[in-house]
């Protein structure tokens, strides 16, 4: 029984199913796909790159083979790869910035609906980057757009516990930033060489956060996690300038010494205008062989700290979650490989997944926002 030849339009559509893996865009909305042609059953096409360097071309070229591979009627194909003339550049980034290349935070505008959420500590040394690792992690799992800005200039640590090695893509000023589970991240660690430190003042701190926020390409967000340096300092003065309606997630640990100062972070927000969506308590207390629960770090910081902020605050500030230590947050953070995808129904795990929940099924805000209503 002969098979049908395979035909432009079927080829087309399947390389619609083709998604670039930086902009998370089909490469046929890109203008990516520069040419087609059909020779018996053989396909051929050309892939133009943004940059002649793409460090995903091969990602790019076995996602396209694979999608030719599977229209019917075709037995071979060839993927040949070309790069963006400067002016095929330019209109990429007017189609993703909009006219004229855009600047400004895309966050702030009044029709964004993504939530922002400045994770704060009081304190170093609680978790808080594995915690927002994992949150960011679970959400993308449950099929949200999240991205992550490592604003922890001097202790960066999210791209070592995202697995993340390669270094952001730039279009001209227009950086995009690598995707590791789901997740977009930017960090500062991926423009030093090696363990450089970072040795900054106020200014540049402020100035490096506005620009990954307005030259990382992130796109349309669900969720965008901002990991805050320990304390009320220069960065959280920063994000609640130029992000001014994120709200703040507080980590503390149990002990009392560490509620108090995480009390502070969190009650910056009266200063500032900016909301706290909750706090999360980390290390809660560790499950022994025998099924009892060891407090090392003491009980009720977490609690404390919610009940404290909802009275300087003036509003319910809850307790998102409890999550016990767990080694396997420690193993999976060092090998890059988040505990909430390892499976394997761990206590830490599943308390991570259902803070995740918690947050993503919070309604986003419709303040400003325009409504396709008429009044007749």
């Amino acid at each position: 029984m002969s098979r049908d030849l395979p035909t432009e339009e079927a080829v087309r559509s399947a390389l619609d199913t083709v998604i670039d893996p930086e902009l998370r865009r089909p490469i046929t909305e890109l203008g990516m796909l520069e040419s087609v042609e059909i020779v018996g059953r053989t396909v051929r096409i050309r892939v133009l790159l943004t940059i002649a360097g793409c460090p995903l071309r091969d990602t790019i070229v076995h996602d396209a083979e694979a999608a030719l591979s599977a229209v019917d009627g075709v037995d071979g194909t060839e993927v040949d790869l070309g790069v963006m003339t400067q002016q095929q550049r330019d209109a990429l980034k007017e189609q993703l910035k909009g006219a004229g290349g855009r600047r400004g935070i895309p966050f702030n505008d009044p029709e964004s609906l993504t939530r922002v959420y400045a994770v704060a500590s009081g304190k170093g040394g609680v978790g808080k980057s594995s915690v927002t690792v994992n949150l960011a992690v679970a959400m993308a799992a449950q099929g949200l757009r999240v991205g992550i800005v490592d604003a922890d200039v001097y202790g960066f640590s999210v791209p070592a516990l995202m697995g993340i090695t390669q270094q952001p893509t730039r279009v001209d000023e227009l950086i995009l930033p690598p995707v590791a589970h789901g997740v977009k991240v930017i960090s500062i660690g991926m423009f030093v060489e090696g363990n450089q430190p970072i040795s900054w003042r106020g200014p540049m701190l402020h100035r490096a956060l506005e620009q990954f926020l307005t030259d990382v390409y992130f796109g349309d967000l669900d969720a965008l996690f901002l990991d805050l340096p320990p304390g009320t300092g220069d960065i959280a003065i920063s994000v609640a300038q130029l992000l001014p309606a994120s709200e703040l997630l507080v980590v503390t640990t149990p002990q009392s010494a560490a509620a108090d100062v995480a009390e502070r972070a969190g009650a910056m927000a009266a200063q500032t205008g900016q909301g706290v969506a909750g706090v999360i308590e980390n290390m809660s207390w560790l499950e022994l062989p025998d099924g009892t629960r060891l407090e090392l770090f003491g009980a009720g910081g977490g609690s404390a700290v919610a009940a404290r902020l909802s009275t300087t605050l003036g509003s319910q500030i809850p307790l998102l979650g409890s999550i016990p230590l767990d080694v396997a947050l420690r193993e999976g953070g060092d090998a890059g490989m988040p505990l909430v995808l390892q499976g394997g129904g761990s206590a830490a795990g599943a308390e991570l997944e259902s803070i995740a929940g918690a947050l993503a099924r919070r309604p986003r805000g419709l303040a400003g926002l325009k409504l396709p209503v008429s009044v007749r």
